[in-house]
């Protein structure tokens, strides 16, 4: 199983382990608690270099991705990043990216882990169809590391001379750490403000030692994905394998905001996802919160009411949310049950809980 640069690193600390997208991946350190308090007040450092990284330099570099992806990396300026899908040819999702513009002919793409090879294999295919010849699967040359919370920023600023206030959400500056090259990336997947920081693979001891040690005094703890997960589930926002996968496409996922279908040059996917804009869906993704301390877990089923036998829906991702301090699950149901104030009733091991359906996110920072 592959390992992090950073795994001996996550045993000294006192690690649990777990497989994640076919990772051997840190699940926590301490508590899942106590890591998602410190995250949400203060801050966590997470390593998540097992995540993709994908370059895509030459000329015609953003007109190939206007035609592999689904929305338009053309239109993302310089130094900026855009929330982006691939899709197969019936438009159904084959992964949720970040696309960002290092520079005019220059971009970066970060893919989910566990998609690393399906995402490069389908640009690919279509970089030959475009005749599109500068894909390169950089992943085993990278670290990344995400740090987040309200004290993220000093913490790091405190360890840079790269003016990171100045950096607005959702955008990507070079920068140096301990002597060494960095990009600082300012995008995340907990809900809260931070970075994410990519370098040298033989640098990644280094560095994050050095962010435990600078963080210490403001609260930062490591994080894993246990805690990760909960703070993505109230921040709304959507794990590959559980809200997306090959089944599913961007309407029914409540992404079809990312599809650009107002444009005139054809895209992979273009034509079906046309047709499934103006089609009704058979499924649609919805918040759900519940009362009492029961938890909806994936793959439980959802009915109309208390007595009905016929499932209406399926819960994707749910947990007793520690911030919030009830029940919150993400779900695919019938979009007859989908308006906000439906109330649906959840299988819990036998036993039914009464959710609402409720507007997504279920936790937004204040600033």
């Amino acid at each position: 199983m592959p390992q992090t640069p950073l795994n001996d690193v996550h045993a000294r600390l006192g690690a649990s382990f777990t497989d994640f997208g076919g990772w051997q991946m840190p699940v926590r350190y301490s508590s899942d608690l106590a890591e998602h308090e410190a995250v949400r007040t203060a801050a966590g450092l997470f390593d998540i270099s097992h995540m993709a990284e994908i370059f895509v330099s030459g000329e015609n570099a953003a007109a190939f991705l206007d035609y592999a992806l689904v929305g338009q990396a053309s239109l993302i300026k310089i130094s900026r990043a855009k929330y982006s899908l691939i899709v197969r040819t019936d438009g159904h999702v084959i992964d949720d990216l970040i696309v960002y513009r290092l520079n005019d002919d220059e971009f970066l793409i970060i893919a989910n882990a566990g998609n690393r090879h399906a995402v490069f294999d389908s640009l690919s295919e279509r970089a030959a169809t475009f005749g599109f010849a500068g894909l390169a699967d950089r992943s085993d040359e990278f670290a990344l590391l995400a740090i987040q919370g309200p004290n993220a920023t000093a913490i790091l600023q405190s360890l840079t001379a790269t003016d990171l206030g100045a950096l607005p959400y959702y955008s990507i500056a070079a920068g140096v750490i301990a002597g060494k090259e960095i990009y600082f990336c300012r995008t995340g997947y907990t809900g809260e403000d931070g970075f994410e920081l990519l370098f040298e693979a033989a640098q990644a001891e280094r560095i994050f030692e050095l962010l435990l040690e600078k963080g210490k005094p403001q609260g930062l703890l490591p994080a894993g994905l246990a805690c990760r997960d909960t703070l993505r589930l109230e921040a709304g926002m959507p794990l590959y394998g559980h809200e997306l996968d090959l089944e599913t496409n961007p309407f029914e996922a409540g992404l079809g905001r990312v599809v650009k279908l107002d444009r005139e040059a054809d895209f992979v996917g273009k034509a079906a996802l046309a047709e499934l804009a103006n089609a009704p869906q058979k499924k649609q993704l919805v918040g759900l919160v519940g009362e009492g301390r029961r938890a909806a877990r994936a793959e439980y089923q959802l009915f109309a009411n208390e007595s009905s036998t016929e499932p209406i829906g399926t819960i994707t991702s749910g947990a007793l949310a520690p911030t919030l301090g009830y029940p919150v699950a993400m779900a695919y149901v019938n979009p007859d049950f989908a308006q906000i104030g439906t109330t649906v009733s959840c299988d819990i091991r036998g036993n039914r809980l009464d959710m609402t359906v409720v507007k997504l996110p279920f936790y937004k920072r204040e600033n």
